[in-house]
């Protein structure tokens, strides 16, 4: 009796299952905070050098002023006599700000814009670095001392981090605390999505955790400014946001640590005890001779575990094997820089960055539905280079809109647009960790996405420098990542279809899988694929057996 038997017997979608999603769903609100924290205290209003005379003037009055210099922000004047103005040649050291809905962010009052706009992006940068260090930290850590422990000790990570920024005026002390808030990115995530999979029954799994995620990340997206509007502060809005961090270390009292993973630690006393207590929450009732059945299938498994060990290495040892891991790379790198770069590109649109920023997360929740739909009727190639492609259409319109519009930007349609390119990249997002799973041989899945993943979050390492060019070329960073976005959607047509075929177990298998595929070989538009042999459940299987 495998696993998944002996989970239908305990209940694998019952009330067990039902809670799980639910502190699923918690966690997907709390991170989508944790996230984006950097985003909403760095926001930056509309801004202008201070001067003595400017002071009894109204916003409209002064933006009027400094309409007729190109950096309005950062042009000090040395004297104003009505509207004919004397610029002065010293670098500006005091700016009035027009607060968007009263809000005061880090940047204003640390006076991090200008000259000194730069400290904010070096902060976020070193909030990427600690990702990617976190990531290989608590992923090994949690093939040591299990996925619960690892779970709460990344978040608790995010939390020191959050709080300590709030205490924080100089570049060295900000960047350290980033760094610290970084270790929990995608850990905080990924840990209990596993969990939560490894738990309900294999026909559930794309709906529930799609739905659970585009759902309630999106919900904490959307609320997420307003909550920093509420605040009145930055260090307000940290503390709000960073102390509910504090509830997952709960879940160690509340749900139970992977039974896969203990039996991967050949602690079938401990995975069978797991199992009792989801039987028990759920109200079903297994018998001893269910779970002696489970530990003789798996002890025999185990014997059968005497074969050379593959590692990472070994996939880029033969030529197809190689070329299909290097653009699993590049796509993740493409993909994760993109969404974040798209995510946080929310100043400079003619809306108020809140506004912006809660528009464009209404795309999670729609593209997490149409994955759902489509994904398993276009396949996973078409899914993935067609979202790279809507998303570079909008994000390289949008850049051509700014160009070309210059100062009087259609507030309406750049936001149009914005949205549309967060949808695109939204869907490649959510669809990219699937088919990066699918495609890469069992033998060494589980450390083959861990590298892609990291690949992914050291790219972001460049999202904030691009962002940063807008402010001397405000089309710039939206053209750029519209390059990136086409380069992704051309590089996915070189991988092989996943979809209703049998998944790649070893290096020799993976090297052969898609062979004479074509570039653009679609399971929509063959008509081989009907009659195949391979079904969407045996291609489940193969990955959950991981």
């Amino acid at each position: 009796m495998d696993f998944d038997k002996i989970l239908e017997k305990c209940g694998d979608f019952n009330r067990y299952q039902f809670m799980i999603l639910a502190l699923f769903g918690l966690i997907n609100v709390i991170i989508s905070m944790h996230y984006f924290t950097q985003t909403i205290i760095s926001f930056v209003p509309n801004h202008w050098c201070y001067h003595e005379k400017l002071e009894n003037k109204s916003f409209t009055e002064i933006a009027v002023i400094y309409s007729k210099f190109e950096n309005p922000s950062c042009t000090k004047l040395l004297d104003i006599d009505g509207y004919n103005v004397t610029v002065s040649t010293e670098a500006c050291t005091r700016w009035i700000y027009d607060y968007d809905y009263g809000y005061r962010s880090m940047n204003t009052e640390l006076n991090w814009v200008c000259d000194s706009a730069y400290k904010a992006r070096v902060g976020q940068s070193m909030f990427f670095v600690g990702s990617v260090v976190g990531t290989l930290f608590y992923g090994l850590l949690s093939d040591k001392i299990g996925r619960l422990p690892a779970l709460i000790l990344s978040n608790l990570s995010g939390f020191v981090g959050d709080f300590s920024t709030i205490f924080t005026a100089t570049l060295p002390t900000f960047t350290l605390c980033r760094f610290i808030s970084g270790l929990a990115a995608d850990t905080n995530f990924y840990l209990m999505y596993i969990m939560v999979l490894e738990y309900i029954k294999p026909s559930m799994r794309t709906l529930g955790l799609n739905l659970v995620v585009g759902l309630f990340y999106c919900l904490g997206l959307v609320f997420t400014p307003w909550l920093a509007v509420v605040a009145g502060t930055w260090q307000h809005y940290l503390k709000m946001t960073s102390l509910p961090i504090l509830s997952i270390s709960l879940f160690y009292f509340i749900i139970q640590e992977s039974a896969q993973w203990l039996v991967t630690r050949n602690d079938l006393d401990g995975a069978i005890r797991r199992l009792r207590n989801v039987a028990k929450f759920n109200g079903k009732k297994v018998s001893d001779e269910d779970f002696n059945e489970f530990r003789k299938y798996c002890e025999k498994q185990r014997t059968k575990e005497g074969e050379k060990q593959s590692n990472l290495i070994d996939m880029f040892r033969t030529p197809r094997m190689r070329k299909h891991t290097l653009i699993l790379f590049f796509k993740s790198m493409v993909i994760t820089l993109c969404y974040d770069a798209v995510s946080r590109n929310v100043e400079g649109m003619g809306l108020s960055p809140f506004v912006m920023f809660s528009l464009s997360a209404l795309a999670v929740l729609p593209s997490s539905v149409l994955l759902i739909l489509l994904q398993d009727k276009i396949g996973r190639k078409g899914m993935a280079s067609s979202s790279l492609l809507v998303g570079g259409i909008f994000t390289t319109a949008a850049g051509i809109a700014i160009a070309y519009q210059k100062q009087n930007h259609n507030a309406t349609l750049l936001a149009c647009l914005t949205i549309a390119a967060r949808f695109g990249v939204a869907i490649s997002y959510e669809s990219g960790s699937q088919y990066a799973t699918e495609l890469i041989p069992t033998c060494v899945r589980g450390q083959g996405v861990a590298a892609v993943h990291v690949a992914g979050f050291a790219a972001s390492f460049l999202a904030p420098y691009i962002l940063y060019l807008g402010t001397y070329f405000k089309a710039a960073p939206s053209i750029i990542l519209g390059v990136l976005f086409f380069s992704g959607a051309f590089v996915c047509l070189l991988l092989p279809e996943t979809l209703n075929r049998t998944l790649p177990k070893s290096l020799d298998e993976g090297e052969e899988f898609g062979k004479g595929e074509r570039l653009l070989d679609f399971p929509c538009l063959s008509k081989r694929n009907k009659d195949t042999n391979d079904s969407p459940e045996h291609s489940e299987a193969d990955i959950t057996s991981v």
